[in-house]
Parts: C-alpha cells; structure tokens; sequence
C-alpha cells in the first residue's frame, strides 16, 4: 500500500542546498524546537519505564516506553532533510545534541544537590530524574550517529531517485539511522552490566529497530502530509547534490 502512495502534490520546482543557504522560513524554528522538545521528553519520560503489551499468541511482552515517541523525532528529521535539505537538519542535530548534554548535566546537578531536612520525595526525585552515566553516554552517541546517518542516507537517495518515492527514502533512511542507534547504544549501554547476557543484548537490539522501523512505516501517511505542506508553504524543495555532508561544518 505504501508503494503506491502518490507523491506529495503541488510541490515547488528542485532546489539546490546552495540557492537556500539565506533563505527565511516561516516554519523551520517551529520544526526544530518540535524535534528538541520530543527528544528531550523521549529522554526524561520514556526511558525510565518499562511498558508491556500483550501480544496473542505469545503473551506479555515488554518494551521501553519511549519507543511510542522517540521514533517521531526521526520522522521530524526526514522532514527536515527532505523539505530544508541536510545543511538545515545538520544544525539542527547539532542543538537537539546540545539540548541532550545539557539536560543531563542538569539532572545530574539537580539530583546530587542535598535535599531540604522536610523534604521527603529524594529517594523518588532520584529514581525519576537519576542517570546512569554510562547509559547517558551511550545514549548521546547513539542520537548523534544515528540521527546524522539518517540525514545523509536520505539526502543521497534523494538526489539518486530524483526526488520520487519518499516512502522508500524515509523507510530507507530510518532502517539505516535506527541501525546504527540500536548498534551502538544496546552494546554500550548493556553488554556487561548486571542481567544483561550477550544473547538479551542481541535480542533486545533487534526489536528495537524492527520496532521503531515498523512505526515509521506506520506513520508514512503522515509524513508525506506534512512534508508536502511544508514543500507548498515554505516554497523550497532542496536537492543536496552539491552538499558537503560532514557533521562538522558548523555554518549552513
């Protein structure tokens, strides 16, 4: 059914990313703090709980919460790559990465600071809001790669299908992007620690991905509404064909 999904309508003529570089949006900050504001709330709600679903055939299953949400913010950085093109998604990244460090700073500043002698709630402030600073890291590597894999798998197929099927490039993007989360953060954050064998690690690392895919799939039709209205209002379809795609260039 995805396949067949026509194309978004009423798009503006291909752009080069250079022809772009000073441009005005109306929506691009909208778009950026969107991305930065489900990053972050992925982080501070999601990650700590443990949901479960039960699935016939095969009972309860668990899964971590903030999987019903984190996926969107690669959804939000298609749109960014598709509509703004990568220089554009680049810095956003960027300050979705530094809004992550800083957060974690925070929490580790607010938690550690000693609690008033009445205040009775720190052994619950911390079990909410503690981080475990070998999973923070593996976290902020796993976003960072991830998200820039993203972009630039996009990017390229972009340019490569002449802008036609965007339901295979996001897809495409995100079975890359998602990937390499999953390949590092799992290992990093787990192989080792207590309850953790090689094997959960594996296991617990596919699902993951084959799950947060499986949600971007679901939430084509979407993308593709939000994506075409973007192309139409902003007036701008930017094609990376010139495009320097080191995560390192700091201007656009």
């Amino acid at each position: 059914m995805i396949a067949r999904m026509a194309e978004p309508p009423h798009t503006p003529p291909p752009t080069d990313a250079a022809r772009v570089v000073a441009a005005h949006f109306r929506y691009y900050d909208l778009v950026m703090a969107a991305f930065v504001a489900i990053l972050l709330l992925s982080n501070v709600l999601g990650a700590g709980k443990v949901a479960r679903v039960a699935l016939p055939g095969i009972g309860d299953w668990p899964f971590g919460a903030g999987i019903l949400f984190f996926p969107v913010s690669y959804i939000i950085g298609d749109v960014l790559t598709e509509v703004y093109g990568y220089a554009h998604a680049r810095r956003v990244i960027w300050v979705g990465f530094a809004a992550t460090v800083f957060m974690a700073a925070m929490a580790w500043v607010v938690v550690a600071l000693p609690p008033a002698p009445d205040w009775g709630n720190q052994a619950a402030y911390e079990a909410v809001f503690g981080q475990v600073p070998r999973i923070v890291f593996a976290s902020m590597c796993a976003f960072w790669a991830g998200e820039f894999v993203n972009s630039y798998v996009l990017a390229r197929m972009k340019v490569m299908t002449e802008g036609r099927h965007l339901w295979m490039r996001t897809i495409g993007s995100t079975i890359a992007g998602q990937g390499v989360d999953s390949l590092i953060f799992y290992p990093l954050a787990f192989l080792g620690a207590p309850g953790w064998t090689p094997h959960l690690v594996v296991v617990v690392l596919f699902t993951q991905w084959a799950l947060k895919t499986g949600w971007e799939a679901v939430l084509t039709p979407l993308t593709y509404l939000v994506v075409g209205w973007l192309k139409r209002v902003e007036g701008v379809d930017v094609y990376d064909r010139d495009t320097n795609f080191t995560p390192f260039r700091a201007r656009l």
